[in-house]
């Protein structure tokens, strides 16, 4: 069967076909990058950002909810083309997986209770610690398990379910990216991001290893970022315009191997 990549490709040649449909795989719940609204439906800057590039390709997008873990195997086994949901580039990834210049600089935090909860890191020990399955916040995690600590790490398939076990007291803290967290404990005074973890991490779309589609998705980047269209993204989803510098607004090549 033909890859929506491939046949993107004849219709950009001008062989007459029907307009494609690029499948993407994302963890929905991942607010604010890919989340349901009250009506159900997929919203958030991920979501924004691909339609944006489909759009210029001429594409459709149909979007599948795959747990975080899952979206490894799914992109490298063709079941969908692209895969979302804040993924940060890591040399490690990049030995299996392509990934398109990047799009968004951040870095990983702590989440607690607002009262009574740990305030920091070091107040962390004997604790018991909950991150995303397989995310950078997991190998965080258990890279610094034994310098601060923790009881034990506990593992979820998303946002939502840590932030019930947290909210409940199953858990003491959670370890995930810091903008995910700014934006889902903005309204919910009883939870706090309590200390930012510099990790110097950057998210973007990720591939089939060498995946001629990424290249593709690599230059309407370059387009989006001149024109304007992801400050404007940013804009919309965290308030601010983005930082000066920040890889949301600056043309980049393509990640490879160091």
């Amino acid at each position: 069967m033909a890859t929506a990549a491939t046949l993107l490709l004849a219709g950009m040649a001008g062989t007459a076909v029907a307009q494609e449909t690029l499948t993407v795989g994302a963890n929905i719940g991942n607010v604010p990058w890919e989340f349901q609204d009250d009506a159900g439906t997929f919203v958030g800057f991920e979501i924004d950002l691909v339609a944006a590039v489909a759009e210029r390709l001429g594409a459709k997008v149909d979007t599948v909810n795959i747990p975080f873990n899952g979206l490894f195997s799914a992109v490298q086994s063709g079941r969908i083309d692209i895969a979302t949901s804040s993924i940060t580039i890591t040399d490690e990834r990049l030995k299996s997986v392509t990934f398109a210049q990047p799009y968004y600089d951040s870095d990983q935090s702590l989440t607690t209770l607002a009262e009574g909860g740990p305030k920091s890191l070091d107040e962390m020990k004997g604790k018991v610690v909950g991150v995303d399955t397989g995310s950078t916040g997991d190998m965080w995690a258990s890279e610094k398990q034994q310098e601060y600590g923790f009881a034990e790490i506990r593992r979820y398939e998303g946002l939502a379910p840590a932030m019930l076990d947290l909210t409940a007291g199953r858990i003491d803290g959670y370890i995930s990216d810091i903008p995910a967290l700014q934006y889902y404990v903005k309204d919910k005074p009883n939870l706090a991001v309590v200390e930012r973890i510099p990790t110097g991490e950057k998210y973007s779309m990720m591939f089939a290893k060498d995946a001629e589609l990424a290249t593709k998705v690599n230059a309407v980047l370059d387009d989006l970022k001149t024109e304007g269209v992801l400050a404007q993204l940013h804009e919309k989803w965290f308030g601010v315009a983005p930082d000066a510098g920040s890889s949301t607004v600056t043309v980049l090549p393509m990640p490879s191997l160091n």
